[in-house]
């Protein structure tokens, strides 16, 4: 199926399933948002109800960056972090709005803006279908300044999919990853440049009416192989596995469907390794961990246990006609419970 200019139907419904180039606008003020015993709910509950975020890494052998923005609506955060593997340097920027103020995150995952600004502090992400980029712009005055630009244009068959979330609500998320990007770092005294360093990006957007409580695992890379093939992918357990997965592969910008996928590793020995694996026998990875950002909040309505870990993965991609070996190529894994 191709683009969907709008994902709640006419009957207050959303379309779930595989979008092949996603969908224009999440019109979730059109959801017809009922309980559990079909209620209808008010339209305050719709607009609190509803949670996004958008989140984009820049890998490369050399540099690893995390950014995240996150509107759900009592609170919104945003961090970014970095790490440095030659020289094991980490460090990370979090910063909380009440009641999500300055923020905005448009419910258009092709064509809107997600920002957060906190005094001086500012976090953007602005992406355009025409010519097809997304720019990344992050400025810490004296700590931090990205100015980057993600390649939309080529070769972008992004995996947007829609799923039930519990009896009532539903999420949609789309994801892409080893996508081309350029751009500048400047990291204190340090500077960077993208292009130079070949980093390729990885984007997530997700928004929904998510489970009141909820978790997922997750994996994620983007690094050029040795014959000089970008390979990207996404694996995740937890959140939208109801009739369709949000697990895929992309070589070269091919996008490649990934079956379920069994995450195996020790919450409480955050160095030990993970093994993925999935059910049609695709992926067989292994991930050893570097370090992690991590987050621990229990406000009573809201909750979060969030460990994104930085490492590198190991194993193989059995593909039809070629196996493909991964030896310690830079990625990044996820193991998160909420409360929204």
């Amino acid at each position: 199926m191709a683009r969907r200019d709008k994902l709640i139907q006419p009957n207050g419904q959303p379309a779930f399933g595989l979008f092949s180039d996603g969908v224009e606008q999440i019109n979730y003020l059109d959801y017809d948002l009922r309980t559990a015993m079909d209620r209808k709910r008010s339209g305050l509950a719709k607009r609190f109800g509803f949670n996004q975020f958008q989140f984009v890494s820049l890998l490369s052998d050399e540099l690893i960056i995390g950014i995240a923005i996150v509107d759900l609506k009592l609170v919104s955060n945003a961090f970014v972090y970095l790490y440095q593997p030659a020289t094991k340097r980490f460090e990370e920027f979090s910063f909380l709005q009440p009641l999500a103020r300055h923020t905005r995150i448009d419910p258009r995952p092709n064509s809107g803006v997600a920002e957060f600004r906190k005094g001086n502090n500012l976090l953007r992400i602005q992406a355009s279908r025409t010519p097809g980029v997304r720019k990344l712009e992050v400025s810490l005055p004296g700590k931090l300044s990205i100015d980057a630009t993600i390649d939309e244009s080529t070769s972008y068959n992004p995996l947007a999919v829609c799923t039930r979330a519990g009896y009532t609500d539903w999420v949609f998320t789309q994801k892409s990853a080893a996508q081309v990007c350029h751009g500048r770092v400047q990291w204190h005294d340090q500077r960077f440049d993208l292009q130079q360093l070949r980093a390729l990006a990885a984007v997530d957007w997700t928004g929904g009416y998510m489970r009141r409580e909820t978790f997922w695992n997750w994996g994620s890379l983007s690094c050029q192989l040795r014959d000089g093939r970008r390979l990207g992918f996404n694996l995740a357990a937890g959140v939208n596995e109801t009739g369709f997965t949000e697990n895929a592969l992309w070589l070269d910008g091919r996008l490649i469907k990934v079956d379920m996928v069994d995450f195996r590793f020790d919450r409480y020995q955050p160095n030990h390794s993970w093994a993925m694996r999935s059910a049609d026998g695709i992926i067989d990875l292994h991930f050893t961990p570097h370090g992690r950002r991590q987050d621990k909040t229990n406000a009573l309505v809201i909750a979060s246990n969030f460990s994104q870990y930085f490492g590198q993965y190991h194993g193989e991609i059995r593909l039809p006609g070629e196996v493909i070996h991964l030896e310690g190529e830079w990625g990044l894994a996820e193991d998160h419970f909420a409360k929204w």
